[in-house]
């Protein structure tokens, strides 16, 4: 079963309309090679090079005269930071189409690591690329598709785990899933980091899904130093594993919290990585209130889009909003997170939507209906929130 992914699609033609080099990257296995095919299929004489692949790589022995004779179609290329060097050969043939009068080239690049691909990209293809993420299956797709919100968070939203034919496949997957990225992906990525401890943090995360950095308590429990522990987290972060949440810093003469909250972005990997394999377990489980609240937060997140700042705001005296929105730095949206059916929202959260003058107070749990609550705040189902939040941080530029 292949799920439809419209927003990402459409964003993704929407970019090559607009410049010779688009970089998708996101997770493995979360799908940018199924939609790259899609495109592909669509567009006549496309070029579909993987890069893993030792035949496609020695295609490229002879990167520009082969990658020239692709002109006027489309050029995908697939896990692309394998071959680092290919990119100042995109800027050259780039730039002479361009020097020529012609925009005809045009280049897809998918790949599985945000910041080590970005950080080679922008050395020489600044200017010519636009970047897009491309997420698991978030709540509406999956809506769409008429896989129910709890699935979803149970399984999380890569397409092969909650589509799988059973919960006890799914969780095979997942684990299978952690295995892989501990056995490849942080070899290849990082060849000095020891893979077996980034896998025992990567459950500590899970465990204290939601919680404040604390490096020191990790870097202990681990028998490594801060410093570590922050480049072990880099690298989950890296492979978009892991979101760092960032505090509110603005200055209302408060003491705030400055640490991050760290999130493992994918609900079913938490699951996964605390061994939780069906609703029932994961309803009994205490990490069932930090996994819904990782869930909705990550839901919300894709739902706000790349140029709103997401935020977390919290006092030393116990205020606190689960997620800031801030758009044109001004705090413009407050989430409060509740796994309830009727949830309500503690003083602290009316407390600290006064110190940042936010208006728009949502609560989000697991109900089915959407009603006002007291404070000026509404409570919404995950899907309402979405379109919400849409609603009100849209872009002042229209797609």
């Amino acid at each position: 079963m292949i799920i439809p992914r419209p927003r990402i699609e459409a964003a993704l033609e929407r970019a090559l309309e607009r410049a010779p080099v688009v970089a998708l990257i996101g997770a493995r296995q979360v799908g940018k090679t199924t939609l790259a095919r899609k495109l592909a299929d669509r567009a006549k004489g496309t070029l579909y090079l993987d890069l893993e692949r030792i035949a496609d790589r020695r295609k490229l022995e002879d990167a520009e005269a082969f990658l020239q004779a692709q002109a006027g179609h489309l050029t995908v290329l697939d896990e692309v930071q394998r071959l680092p060097e290919l990119f100042a050969e995109l800027r050259g043939i780039v730039d002479d189409r361009r020097a020529g009068g012609e925009r005809s080239m045009q280049f897809l690049l998918l790949g599985s690591a945000s910041l080590d691909l970005i950080q080679q990209v922008s050395e020489t293809l600044a200017g010519r690329i636009i970047y897009l993420e491309m997420p698991p299956i978030g709540a509406e797709e999956a809506a769409a598709a008429s896989i129910d919100i709890d699935r979803l968070w149970l399984r999380g939203g890569f397409p092969d785990s909650l589509t799988a034919v059973t919960d006890e496949d799914s969780y095979l997957w997942r684990q299978a899933f952690v295995r892989s990225y501990l056995e490849r992906d942080v070899p290849m990525f990082a060849p000095r980091m020891p893979a077996a401890m980034i896998g025992r943090l990567w459950t500590m995360l899970a465990n204290g899904q939601g919680n404040t950095l604390n490096s020191a308590r990790l870097g202990q429990g681990l028998g490594v130093s801060a410093p570590m522990i922050g480049r072990y987290i880099d690298l989950l972060v890296d492979l978009m594993l892991v979101r760092r949440l960032q505090p509110w810093s603005g200055n209302l003469g408060k003491r705030l919290v400055k640490s991050p909250k760290i999130y493992v972005r994918d609900s079913g990997l938490v699951h996964a990585l605390l061994e939780i394999g069906t609703l029932n377990q994961l309803l009994g489980h205490p990490v069932v209130g930090p996994s819904w609240e990782g869930f909705v937060i990550e839901t919300l997140i894709e739902a706000a889009g790349p140029d709103v700042a997401p935020l977390f705001y919290r006092t030393a005296d116990g205020a606190e909003i689960d997620l800031v929105f801030e758009q044109a730095g001004k705090p413009k949206v407050a989430i409060e997170v509740k796994r309830a059916s009727a949830p309500q929202a503690e003083r602290g959260f009316f407390v600290a939507c006064d110190d940042l003058e936010i208006e728009n107070r949502i609560i989000v749990g697991a109900g089915a209906e959407d009603y006002p609550a007291r404070g000026g705040a509404k409570v919404r189902t995950l899907l309402s929130a979405v379109k919400e939040i849409r609603e009100i941080l849209k872009s002042p530029f229209p797609a």
